[in-house]
């Protein structure tokens, strides 16, 4: 029988659009803002990083907030993660970033205009048949009023995929500050503001990507209802649900 979702959480048209355009080589996302001839192109997809998920259990989230590393350096609890809601098998996954470009001028320099377009957790390779936003564990569908969109927030434009049951860990290397500036940390550098923080003892990974203001977070369902796709999307790219 096929898999048949909840009509709230259900993206829409223009969602739906943009989640299977922005990992489609050569596909146009739109044009430059302020100049409607230049169309803003997909221009590939890059293997960031693999990530172990020992727990199945998946926290899409910033690596740290503003107020979370005044009481992380003042000894005081922080708050939980987003972790989603759905859990999806103990494994090893892909994550991978879908790259765009738009040429402008910005004060008569030219400037390339390469953009994260969205970034995935690669869960399988089973074709993806229906696209719905994915809940946190505190968030309750019900209380959803119309045009909500589930989301993440990140004050400094970044968002990782990180195993839950090692968030302790995994999260301390960004939550360390020297007189209010964050501290340099010992973390595998990725790409522009990606990295990887490993937890050997718990066999788990955080990888950061770039996720402008925060972003939201798309499932990707296969016909039988299991997740085979999760997709971050930011700015513009958060479409209409």
């Amino acid at each position: 029988m096929q898999w048949v979702g909840d009509s709230r959480l259900a993206a829409g048209p223009e969602a739906t659009w943009y989640l299977e355009a922005a990992f489609t080589p050569g596909a146009h996302l739109g044009t430059v803002y302020d100049d409607p001839t230049t169309p803003i192109v997909v221009t590939g997809i890059e293997e960031l990083a693999t990530i172990r998920v020992p727990s199945g259990r998946l926290v899409v989230d910033a690596p740290w907030h503003d107020d979370d590393c005044q009481k992380y350096e003042k000894g005081l609890p922080t708050r939980p993660p987003r972790e989603l809601a759905v859990r999806i098998p103990p494994g090893v996954y892909r994550v991978e970033i879908a790259w765009s470009a738009g040429p402008y001028e910005f004060f008569g320099e030219h400037c390339d205009g390469v953009e994260c377009a969205a970034t995935r957790l690669c869960v399988s390779d089973d074709p993806v048949v229906a696209w719905e936003m994915g809940l946190g564990v505190d968030e309750d569908v019900d209380r959803l009023q119309a045009g909500d969109r589930p989301q993440f927030y990140s004050d400094a434009n970044v968002g990782c995929f990180a195993d839950a049951g090692a968030w302790t860990t995994l999260a301390a290397p960004f939550r360390k500050v020297v007189d209010g500036v964050p501290a340099p940390r010992d973390t595998e550098q990725l790409a522009d503001e990606c990295e990887r923080v490993s937890d050997e003892s718990q066999r788990a990974d955080l990888v950061t990507f770039g996720a402008v203001s925060g972003g939201v977070v798309w499932l990707g369902r296969t016909k039988a209802g299991d997740v085979a796709m999760i997709v971050v999307t930011t700015g513009m790219a958060g479409a209409k649900a």
